[in-house]
């Protein structure tokens, strides 16, 4: 792919990578800003710098425990569980997708989905904080009803790329799926 900039839905840069692996498999990689140690150290030292006025106050060293413990508890969950810096869409003609999520701290979700359970990928609209933002989807067949649509599965849920980005994704997914 050529180098475009991509933006998030609100305006932070992301990264779009995509590989072919062969005419058959593509693979996607959205990849969100890393964690900035200058807004982790602010945090910090804001948390620290309040759990020590309040020390000064009432001289109890449970306070500032406390205050380090909350804090460094706080960043291992958000590195672990919430911030994640790429996400991945692997999608293999005919066999199926991969999706993947890699947060912080290395750890890793990945769902594969049967090719005979998809019936399409589409590009959806939602609103969000009183806008319309897009978002690309896999729409999952109805067992009872292959006509019908059972569910849905967002893609790129937490780096949120803005329709330009969403674009090149579908139309090369499209490619594929057409095969089949």
């Amino acid at each position: 792919m050529e180098d475009e900039s991509f933006t998030d839905i609100n305006g932070k840069a992301i990264s779009l990578d995509c590989q072919s692996h062969s005419s058959l498999c593509r693979e996607f990689t959205v990849s969100s800003p890393k964690v900035s140690i200058g807004k982790v150290m602010v945090f910090t030292c804001s948390v620290w710098l309040v759990a020590y006025a309040v020390f000064c106050f009432t001289e109890n060293t449970a306070v500032l425990s406390s205050a380090i413990l909350i804090t460094l508890v706080g960043m291992i969950l958000h590195i672990h569980f919430v911030k994640i810096d790429h996400e991945s869409l692997l999608v293999i003609d005919c066999l199926g997708i991969q999706l993947s999520s890699s947060y912080a701290s290395g750890r890793e979700n990945t769902t594969f989905i049967e090719m005979s359970k998809i019936k399409d990928i589409v590009i959806n609209e939602a609103v969000y904080m009183q806008r319309i933002i897009y978002y690309l989807c896999i729409l999952l067949k109805d067992p009872s009803d292959p006509n019908a649509v059972s569910s849905v599965v967002p893609l790129f849920q937490s780096s949120k790329p803005r329709l330009n980005c969403l674009v090149k994704v579908y139309k090369s997914c499209q490619e594929i799926l057409s095969k089949c």
